[in-house]
């Protein structure tokens, strides 16, 4: 084809007008492969390094990845053809899929059997455009060995056998068109060959039994039976198929009997009943929708690819399948198959392929003496069976893509629909199956779902309790369905006192797998509607480590968990913890939100809690929530030194237990980014820290969390936490550590506009960092106190609170300190009117500043310089200092450079530049109603002024 072009079969690489561009290694290659199997859909990380490395990942794994995908993007950065994207989920390689070998294989082959004739006797028009178009098919095989050249085994293991399978399947169809046709002396030499590679193939056989007898060749086709009779005997102690067993009986009988079984009409319909009260899905509809509607620009049969249907127990993928089938059905006019697969349930004894086949050999009308002995002569003669069909097949409840793969149709009107806890990548990879990945509801989907079954009145007159369940439900359809059921069968109840048993199980120690509390209030009566069996059915297929590690999970109650969080939690190494995570994140028991961080919903860790305390010791839960939060506390001091801060509270926290891993920050960037994804696990982890008695980890944990909270502006978050550092820090009897907590709570309450209650943590912080000597801790609160002063207009108390300051950071060598308070210093006299004062000061900040290199000091000092030219009436300088001031605050400061842009906005409308002024003051007004909303109405009044009329 013309321009760029991307080859599977056979070597892996890249071409462009028959001309090989890469790529140069086998681990790039297996890396470009994968992102074209997946064309378009976002691969992620985890999936990369596990085809690379299997379960031996090194810990450079990923910047290897990472080094990978730039080579990729150099190689096709060139070529608007392809574009290599990073998405929130991983690497996503957007490409046209006929520009991929293999997807134009597939495409041609449903083409081949869109064009009809490959049933019948004789060889028509319909029958010789599928030829060709298998020949054209089979052409683009470069040798026979697709992904010829990779690294890694996952590639050759997992995916190479199903596309070998493809290539068979298409060999074969073709083969059987040119004995149709007549070519029998050509087939006869080509599958003489192919039954040499495959001896065991019985469609392979069967097609060189017939083109020998056809060629007058009778005895050979015999020997050749023999031959093969001879192998299965001695390789598999079976006789070969019914399929070959009857073709040799009719050789010897001088009969060609090469047609399927007559006769056979039945058009089942097995389909579950479809839920009355089906709620939401809208988008999972449509998209299912659009698996069966033919593209617009075709005119062919529209061939449809499998889809997969994935997500954890309870969300309703069964229910969303079995609804949408029933709305479809009259697309499949022949029939729908269903089938449950077991896969995950009471037993965990998942139903055989061959059992399933031979359920739709009886429902499609076979008689039991034509079905055949083996799996293969089954899934031959039920795919037969279809291939002139539009039929529906739903296979539910699936375990692993071998238990799908024989159960696939091979006809272009036939639909596969599958329904799993698992991933089933091996379906995506090797047959191109597409997903369809069900997530939790949202609160209105769950409200609706409980008025839908409820009713309007008995929700509305509930809205707290609804409220409530919707919370407590974490978006699972299944539970809210169960309190739902409960609901309606007490209705004399008020809804709160249904779900009363929750609140025993927030307590320690007062849930149990059987126990009260927990997930009792969700059992709807039998297994399949009982939350904690049905979450029990997945957990089960667990490997005893995964399973260690789900239940471990269970410890914290925080949103989501990072690799080496899990790795120190279950004190293992972190390429083991990925690999358990992916085996969570496959069963569904976890969600890969982001690359490297795992999730799971609300009632995946209330069963995990129940689990964990019925099968790990209470020593064995002890230490490794201890691990956890020594990942979390030891991993925050050392974001907290790297970010740029004047008062750092001095941790000296305990060495980490053994097993702990330490995030790996190296620079204020990874600092701020580390904190941004962790800031809610560590809110969670300090309250859980000082509920259980670990509170040293708790004031600790919050004295670490102080600097990017506070210059990030996350007032309501800062003030909580320390709320809860000052009980924990009391509780140790910590005069220290009190202090700090003293400072930090009063800081966030300041930004919340709380300024009496700030001072009188204020004051005792001072007292106790008296009772300390700790000079700097006492210069601290004075400045915090100034700042109070400054608010209420009282300049010469904060004047005099500063000078305090000022003696304290000079008699404690603290020159940063000493910087800070002279800013302060000079931004007093400048509000008393003492300018040239006040530029002294300022300017004596400004040198000690960039002595020391404190760029945010520096920031500070040129927003005062800015204001105190403001208050001269030099606009044009003021507007300058301002610039330069926010040209220094670095993204962190965010809190700070609210206040700065309020003067700047000041500063332009003084200086008559009246559209910029009130644009800058909505940006900080935007910013301080997010950061400091105590301070939010002043602004939003001034705003309301510029808005009145003039006269």
């Amino acid at each position: 084809m013309d321009g760029l072009e991307f080859r599977l079969l056979g070597p892996v690489g890249v071409w462009d007008a028959g001309r090989r561009l890469g790529p140069a290694t086998a681990q790039q290659r297996t890396v470009l492969a994968i992102l074209l199997l997946e064309a378009g859909r976002p691969v992620p990380v985890t999936r990369l390094v596990s085809a690379l490395w299997g379960a031996e990942s090194p810990e450079s794994a990923r910047n290897a990845v990472q080094g990978h995908i730039s080579r990729l993007r150099r190689l096709l950065a060139p070529y608007e053809e392809a574009e290599l994207v990073t998405t929130a989920h991983g690497y996503c390689l957007t490409v046209a899929r006929d520009r991929i070998d293999l997807f134009r294989f597939r495409e041609l082959v449903r083409a081949a059997g869109s064009a009809g004739g490959e049933s019948g006797a004789g060889f028509d028009g319909g029958a010789e455009r599928a030829a060709g178009l298998l020949r054209a098919a089979l052409a683009l095989w470069q040798g026979t060995a697709p992904l010829a050249d990779v690294a890694g085994r996952w590639l050759p293991d997992v995916v190479v056998p199903g596309i070998e399978e493809e290539r068979l399947t298409a060999l074969e169809r073709r083969l059987a068109l040119d004995l149709r046709h007549g070519r029998h002396q050509e087939a006869a030499a080509e599958l003489t060959a192919l039954v040499g590679e495959h001896p065991l193939r019985e469609r392979l056989v069967s097609l060189l039994m017939t083109a020998l007898l056809r060629c007058d060749r009778r005895t050979e086709a015999l020997a050749v039976f023999r031959r093969v009779r001879r192998g299965f005997a001695e390789e598999l102690g079976i006789e070969p198929g019914e399929e070959l067993q009857r073709l040799h009986q009719a050789i010897l009988a001088g009969r060609d009997t090469t047609t399927a079984p007559a006769g056979v009409v039945a058009v089942p319909r097995h389909l579950p009943p479809d839920t009355e009260l089906f709620t939401a899905r809208e988008e999972e509809l449509a998209a299912l929708d659009r698996l069966t509607l033919p593209a617009p620009d075709s005119a062919a049969t529209h061939a449809m690819a499998s889809c997969v249907i994935t997500g954890t127990g309870g969300v309703g993928k069964t229910t969303l399948a079995v609804h949408w089938a029933h709305r479809v059905s009259d697309r499949f006019p022949d029939g729908q198959l269903y089938v449950n697969l077991q896969g995950y349930g009471p037993t965990h004894i998942a139903r055989p392929p061959g059992e399933a086949v031979r359920l739709f050999l009886d429902a499609l009308g076979v008689p039991s003496e034509l079905v055949g002995a083996t799996l293969e002569a089954q899934v031959g003669l039920y795919r037969s069976l279809l291939a002139e069909r539009r039929m529906l097949i739903l296979l539910d409840n699936a375990l692993d893509s071998d238990q799908v793969r024989p159960l696939l149709p091979n006809a272009p009107g036939c639909l596969a629909l599958i329904t799993s806890r698992a991933e089933l990548t091996g379906l995506v990879a090797a047959e191109g199956a597409r997903t369809l990945s069900l997530g939790l509801f949202s609160p209105e989907q769950s409200r609706l779902l409980l008025t839908r079954r409820l009713g309007v009145d008995k929700v509305d007159a509930e809205p707290r309790a609804v409220d409530d369940i919707v919370s407590r439900c974490a978006g699972l359809p299944l539970a809210l369905a169960i309190v739902a059921a409960r609901a309606q069968t007490r209705s004399s109840f008020p809804l709160k006192a249904l779900i009363s048993g929750l609140d025993h199980a927030e307590g320690e120690g007062n849930a149990g797998p059987r126990g009260d509390g927990g997930l009792d209030v969700f059992d709807g009566g039998d297994a399949s509607t009982n939350m904690r069996t049905v979450l029990s059915w997945s957990y089960r297929a667990l490997t005893p480590d995964a399973a260690r590690l789900f239940r471990l999970r269970g410890l914290l109650p925080a949103p989501e968990i990072s690799t080496a969080a899990a790795a120190s939690l279950a004190q293992i190494p972190v390429p083991q913890a990925h690999r358990l995570l992916t085996e969570l994140t496959r069963a569904s028991l976890a969600v890969e939100r982001t690359p490297g961080r795992y999730g799971q919903h609300d009632l995946l860790r209330a069963y995990a809690e129940e689990l964990t305390r019925l099968h790990d010791s209470g020593a064995e839960r002890h230490e490794a929530l201890h691990r956890l939060l020594d990942h979390y506390l030891h991993s925050a001091c050392l974001g907290d030194r790297l970010l740029d801060l004047y008062h750092r509270v001095p941790l000296t926290p305990t060495p980490p237990r053994p097993g702990v891993v330490v995030s790996r920050i190296t620079d204020r960037a990874q600092s701020e980014a580390w904190f941004g994804r962790e800031h809610r696990t560590l809110l969670a982890a300090i309250r859980h820290a000082a509920r259980l008695g670990f509170d040293r980890h708790a004031w600790q944990l919050a004295g670490a969390c102080w600097g990017f909270l506070s210059q990030e502006g996350r007032s309501d978050d800062q003030a909580a936490v320390h709320h809860i550092a000052l009980e924990a820090a009391t509780r140790l009897d910590d005069p220290a550590a009190q202090a700090h907590a003293h400072v930090g709570l009063a800081q966030a309450l300041i930004r919340l506009g709380q300024d009496a209650t700030s001072e009188a943590h204020l004051r005792a912080a001072l007292d106790l960092f008296g009772g300390q000597n700790d000079a700097v801790g006492q210069a601290i609160c004075l400045i915090y106190r100034s700042v109070i002063e400054d608010r209420r207009g009282r300049y010469d108390e904060g004047l005099r609170l500063s000078d305090q300051a000022l003696r304290l950071c000079r008699a404690a060598g603290d020159r940063a300190g000493e910087g800070r308070v002279l800013n302060n210093i000079g931004w007093f006299h400048a509000q008393l009117g003492a300018y040239g004062e006040a530029l002294s000061r300022c300017q004596e900040a400004l040198a000690i500043h960039r002595e020391i290199d404190d760029l945010p000091g520096e920031s500070a000092t040129l927003d005062s310089l800015g204001h105190i030219h403001h208050l001269l009436g030099q606009y044009e300088q003021a507007i300058t200092y301002y610039r330069r001031s926010l040209a220094w605050r670095r993204g962190g400061k965010r809190a700070l450079g609210a206040r700065t842009l309020r003067r700047l906005g000041e500063a332009q409308l003084a200086a008559g530049r009246p559209r910029e002024g009130r644009s800058t003051l909505q940006r900080a007004l935007a910013l301080t109603a997010e950061l400091a909303p105590g301070d939010a109405d002043a602004l939003r009044a001034r705003l309301a002024d510029l808005d009145e009329p003039t006269d």
